[in-house]
């Protein structure tokens, strides 16, 4: 396999930010996920002849064909969130971890930031969790910070001290934090859930196999930036955050099956559509195992080469996810697929229904 840094940043035409703006009730965002999860609803929207149909999670085998491909995200959501103070002044923070940088040692948000600066010791429970502020990055306003336990691991007390960071826009509490991890979920890596992935149930995968349809994984460790709406009127001076992403050797192997015997690469979310983007070697012609950063930020205008099609959830306005989509499907297509969901009472955002884009 071999490391790669996929540093494309910006990939469309020019558009405006409120060009994906749309008025989303407070009352269309779920704040629960549908029992069981594959009884949610699905928009099935055809690119091509912009039909759409309305049907449930569970009736996605009848859109699959033998041959082709599922491309799931198998990370797993960290309990991320900590409840900290600053040394000296007991002045409450909360920290996130974003991202791993070495021997722990995270990029985080500190809450406030403000006057949490380089230098900066922060304990967490009754003083068994140490935090060493080692740097601040005045272009994001996030933190590195050493983490240094006493008499346990870090994962130890993260698991003891931390929990599962929830979107901004979730405010019940959730009855069991396994509700926000897909079944694919395997190592802890990620600020937040790759959310496509959590409609899909054991029974429903195996529904998926007899249609003739594989199932195949790749990594990418989702950052809060997932959930931050785009400020900059012009969406191409928005800075997205690095993650990092894996395409093992297996899934390359099932891409290229999948293609010979003339099969559609399905991404289940927007993370692995930016894997297998990133992973796409254009020389080659072809997803080939990988390992490493991305930056790659698609604005409509980009050309798809590694996707055929797409489940996804209904995105933030404003948003990255949003503008992905719009490039792969046609922004007044996308939009006018999420106006008819609006008014037939679908629910929005990562515990809410699904599209699937053909």
């Amino acid at each position: 396999m071999r490391l790669v840094g996929v540093n494309v940043g910006k990939a469309g035409a020019s558009v405006r930010t409120d060009e994906f703006d749309y008025d989303l009730p407070t009352g269309s965002i779920a704040q629960h996920p549908a029992e069981p999860r594959d009884s949610c609803r699905l928009l099935v929207l055809d690119r091509a002849s912009g039909q759409i149909d309305h049907r449930i999670f569970s009736d996605l085998p009848e859109y699959l064909r033998p041959g082709d491909l599922l491309v799931v995200n198998e990370t797993r959501v960290l309990p991320a969130r900590l409840a900290g103070r600053k040394a000296g002044s007991g002045g409450s923070v909360e920290v996130l971890l974003l991202r791993e940088a070495g021997e722990n040692t995270w990029e985080c948000l500190v809450k406030p930031g403000r006057r949490v600066r380089a230098g900066a010791r922060l304990e967490f429970g009754e003083g068994e969790l140490t935090g060493y502020v080692l740097d601040v990055d005045m272009a994001t306003g996030s933190r590195l910070v050493l983490f240094k336990p006493q008499g346990e691991s870090f994962r130890t007390a993260l698991h003891r001290l931390g929990e599962v960071p929830l979107p901004p826009y979730i405010s019940e509490p959730l009855d069991d934090p396994e509700e926000y991890q897909t079944i694919f979920a395997t190592e802890e890596r990620s600020a937040a859930a790759p959310t496509a992935g959590l409609h899909f149930t054991p029974e429903l995968l195996d529904r998926v196999a007899e249609a003739g349809t594989q199932v195949a994984a790749i990594e990418l460790d989702i950052g809060l930036d997932t959930f931050r709406p785009v400020s900059e009127e012009d969406p191409e001076l928005h800075h997205i955050h690095t993650e990092h992403f894996r395409v093992p050797e297996a899934t390359a192997e099932a891409i290229a099956r999948s293609r010979e015997r003339n099969g559609r690469i399905i991404a289940v979310g927007t993370t692995a559509v930016r894997a297998l983007e990133s992973a796409y070697d254009g020389e080659a012609e072809e997803v080939v195992a990988c390992e490493g950063a991305t930056s790659l930020y698609i604005l409509p205008g980009y050309r798809f080469r590694a996707v055929d099609a797409l489940v996804t959830n209904f995105h933030v306005p404003r948003s990255t996810l949003l503008m992905l989509v719009s490039a792969f499907a046609g922004r007044e297509t996308v939009l006018g697929g999420y106006d008819d969901a609006l008014e037939l009472g679908y629910r929005f955002l990562s515990f809410g229904d699904a599209m699937l884009i053909l």
